[in-house]
């Protein structure tokens, strides 16, 4: 691929200068003039955020077709070694968004010099997926109606699997997850006076096991579900106090959207229950609200079919990943539906989100090639 060399030099650029979640303003901005020679269309920036959309349009009538890619990098200090390893303390570009985008560039240099010949083709660089905001921002954004796709595809790299192998599979590919912030208020009284406190110790002590009770994950069936307490803090970090406020974070875990619904009713009733018993206001919020990613069959038909005609290896006996992804929305707006595909990056690569973790450069070009044979199929 003659434009390898380039991409895989923007991968490790974007690498040293990572930006988190609703902060992509530099990372935006790097994308745009990387692709500018690849002349597209019309180019849409600040969507759903910092959002970069680059379209490319066919000479006959035919569908949109929308391919995708994150902006964003994690909160996380690197600790691997790169020649090109993160200049931004405490954050990094650890689960390969910066070769996601390389290989989205990749396709805007080959449309740049050959146009589809029908219907259009949509670039979108999405912010903010890492923590669930971006897609449903972007679909929120009016300007998003013109460029509403007829299908969707996008793809994410995956440790575990073999290097270049692509999975993808109809039906759940993505688990819903979202965060729940409890807030449980009492009254705080001198530690020699507890008797004088309404205290939280109690219903913390309960609501940490007890949320954890309601989804124990296990197999990836149509009624798992998995809360995993992530924080817990109470009182004052001192000796004299009572505590009088305490708050529970977790992340409740679905395969479905449905059953996301009664789970967080579930979680909210047990909450609202020990507050009660305990003499305690209670409050929540929501927080990373990803949807389920659900594969179209039709999608997958014609991502996996362009996979194999390109020469790539497809792998099998795969299943719904456990983590989000914040692609099911965008997906389940494609008017005949969308596929979200795992490549491989490796069965002993260290995982997503791992501070050692960088994304394998030898994946940019097959990445590139399945999804320019994708367009191809759908659009000449």
């Amino acid at each position: 691929m003659s434009d390898l060399a380039a991409l895989t030099a923007f991968r490790h650029a974007l690498h040293r200068a990572p930006e988190v979640s609703r902060h992509e303003a530099k990372t935006a901005r790097a994308v745009l003039a990387f692709t500018a020679d690849s002349a597209p269309d019309r180019v849409l920036t600040g969507l759903g955020g910092h959002g970069v959309a680059l379209e490319f349009q066919g000479a006959a009538d035919g569908p949109t077709v929308l391919i995708r890619c994150e902006l964003d990098a994690l909160p996380i200090e690197e600790t691997g070694r790169p020649d090109w390893v993160s200049a931004v303390p405490g954050k990094g570009h650890l689960c390969g968004h910066d070769g996601h985008m390389a290989i989205v560039a990749g396709l805007a240099f080959a449309l740049g010099r050959d146009r589809p010949a029908r219907g259009r083709v949509v670039l979108l660089f999405q912010p903010a997926e890492e923590d669930g905001s971006g897609a449903a921002a972007v679909l929120a954004d009016p300007r998003f109606a013109e460029i509403a796709p007829d299908w969707a595809f996008a793809l994410h790299n995956l440790p575990g699997l073999p290097l270049g192998a692509f999975v993808v599979e109809p039906g759940p590919a993505n688990c819903a997850s979202v965060g729940l912030r409890l807030v449980l208020n009492g009254r705080t009284s001198h530690a020699a006076e507890p008797d004088k406190a309404v205290s939280p110790a109690l219903a913390l002590s309960r609501l940490i096991p007890g949320l954890a009770a309601l989804g124990q994950g296990g197999a990836l069936t149509p009624d798992f579900r998995l809360v995993t307490v992530t924080h817990a803090t109470m009182g004052e970090p001192a000796f004299g106090i009572t505590p009088g406020r305490a708050e529970i974070w977790a992340t409740l875990r679905t395969l479905t959207d449905d059953g996301m619904q009664a789970l967080k009713e579930a979680a909210l009733h047990l909450a609202g229950a020990e507050a009660r018993a305990g003499g305690l206001a209670l409050t929540h919020d929501w927080h990373d609200d990803f949807a389920a990613s659900t594969n179209a069959p039709e999608a997958v038909t014609r991502f996996r079919s362009a996979i194999a005609a390109a020469g790539i290896p497809l792998a099998n006996g795969f299943g719904p990943m456990r983590a989000s992804e914040d692609f099911g929305r965008l997906s389940a707006a494609a008017r005949l539906g969308g596929a979200m595909a795992f490549l491989g990056a490796g069965e002993t690569h260290p995982p997503l989100h791992a501070p050692d973790y960088d994304f394998p450069d030898s994946l940019i070009a097959p990445g590139v090639t399945a999804f320019l044979r994708v367009i191809r199929d759908l659009c000449g």
